[in-house]
């Protein structure tokens, strides 16, 4: 038998939960319109909506915002940020911004113009649109097994390398300013990137002198899939795998609230010095100084530390492991969910979980709303909402993937928390056909899943029959 590992940290604080009865979560999924994002935190038992800020901090990295140097220029803690960037992750230019989507914005601004084209392994929300709003065309190039959430491949996040040559011989070299690689592929379910493809990749677009720029959100989960995954890379410790990896890259975009460990904060970096003269021009405008972006020194003091907290071992084994105790346990309970089970989340497959409801009734949208209704699990839709309207048509953009994101704070939550999850999705499943869809009543112009509103589809106005529901908490 597999020996249990533990939790690689003990508990110093605590904070006390919410737990609501169910005719109190019933009022405040009302209140919010039927979407979990705009559900109160206060009103939420197990917050599972995103990675993203919500990582709890070590010691030492509350320690450290003491010691921040707010200095407007030439701040200590901008040094030690910029220090921990080039020695982790092997960059030579950095420039902080006040998260990821601030990164993206400059990148896409100063790269991109109309007319043009950006491939990458399946669309992140915000990244799409600053892409689309400076004039280019995604274009999707991931390998078709990325569609299909039962297939179990190692590397699902993987570029299709024959759709890359395909566009570029259709479209130019010169009208693909760089490919936007994502690692791990959030959308198709925190789905990790192969070593051998970054290479492949990297050698394609260096013939046709096209830039490769990561979206290094989860960089450190997709080095642990490679470690476990990849023929040559299991006795190599995952920094110095996640160090090779970045080396297949001109720069990337980071979110420096998932992998780097903090609540707030992210950077632009980049090998190209005429491209980080040109960036740190527009992060005055846009951000702040280039020494400290959109950033507090006592953030980038604590960034500084989660960066190198973030490639410990012992941690990111944890962190994956966590993961998929929750996932094994839906698996085990012929939950139908993404697999195989990626970094950062838990995906429900929410079209064979409700299959009774068409992709325009929003099954992911229901099926995300009835958890929070059971247990007051908060989790997100990726689905037909999050992709959004076609420019040209209007009509709905129509995924493969219609998913519920289940997604797991980095050092936040035990196994006990998981296991209330796990009870309560799978009772969910068993009473499953009683879940209605839903119909949208407000439509926000972009980035809709943010504050969409919705109304439940049944003529009583009930999102799950009231004579089958089940309080999971009094």
């Amino acid at each position: 038998m597999a020996r249990r590992i533990a939790e690689p940290y003990k508990i110093k604080s605590v904070e006390t939960l919410s737990m609501l009865s169910y005719d109190e979560r019933k009022e405040s999924l009302n209140r919010a319109g039927y979407n979990t994002f705009l559900i109160d935190s206060a009103d939420v038992y197990i917050d599972l909506l995103t990675d993203s800020g919500t990582t709890a901090m070590s010691d030492e990295q509350w320690g450290a915002l003491m010691t921040g140097d707010e200095a407007y220029a030439g701040s200590k803690s901008w040094k030690r940020l910029e220090s921990a960037v080039r020695e982790v992750y092997g960059y030579q230019y950095v420039l902080p911004t006040h998260q990821g989507r601030g990164a993206e914005n400059i990148l896409s601004q100063l790269k991109i113009k109309q007319g043009d084209y950006v491939p990458g392994n399946m669309y992140f929300t915000t990244t799409r649109a600053h892409q689309e709003m400076n004039g280019a065309t995604f274009v999707d190039i991931i390998i078709d097994e990325a569609h299909d959430p039962a297939v179990d491949h190692p590397f699902k996040g993987n570029v299709d390398i024959g759709k890359l040559q395909s566009l570029i011989d259709k479209v130019g070299a010169d009208k693909i300013p760089y490919v936007c690689v994502a690692v791990t592929v959030n959308l198709a379910g925190g789905q990790p990137v192969s070593m051998e493809n970054l290479k492949e990749v990297y050698e394609l677009c260096k013939a046709h002198k096209i830039d490769v720029m990561f979206d290094a959100t989860r960089c450190v989960e997709n080095a642990y899939f490679i470690k476990e995954r990849e023929d040559g890379y299991e006795d190599r410790t995952v920094a110095s795998i996640l160090k090779e990896m970045m080396s297949y890259s001109d720069g990337c975009t980071m979110s420096g609230k998932k992998d780097c460990l903090v609540n707030i904060g992210g950077f632009l970096a980049m090998n190209d010095e005429e491209l980080y003269i040109r960036s740190r021009e527009l992060v005055v405008v846009y951000e702040g100084m280039p020494s400290y972006g959109g950033m507090a020194g006592r953030d980038m003091e604590a960034m500084a530390i989660g960066i190198r907290e973030a490639v410990d071992d012992h941690y990111i084994a944890h962190r994956i492991g966590q993961v998929r105790y929750l996932g094994q346990q839906l698996i085990d309970a012929n939950i139908p969910i993404v697999q195989p089970i990626g970094g950062h989340a838990v995906f429900l497959d929410a079209r064979a979980f409700l299959p009774h409801l068409q992709q325009e009734d929003f099954p992911a949208q229901a099926l995300a709303a009835a958890l929070y209704l059971d247990s007051g699990v908060r989790s997100m839709e990726r689905g037909i909402i999050s992709a959004g309207r076609n420019n040209e048509t209007g009509e709905h953009n129509k995924p493969n993937l219609e998913l519920v994101r289940l997604t797991i704070p980095r050092r936040v939550y035990t196994n006990n928390h998981m296991d209330v999850v796990a009870d309560s999705i799978i009772e969910l499943y068993e009473k499953r056909e009683t879940i209605c869809g839903l119909k949208m009543v407000y439509e926000p112009p972009t980035l809709r899943f943010f504050n969409a509103r919705f109304a439940p589809l049944s003529e009583n106005g009930e999102l799950i029959s009231e004579e089958n529901r089940k309080m999971t908490i009094n």
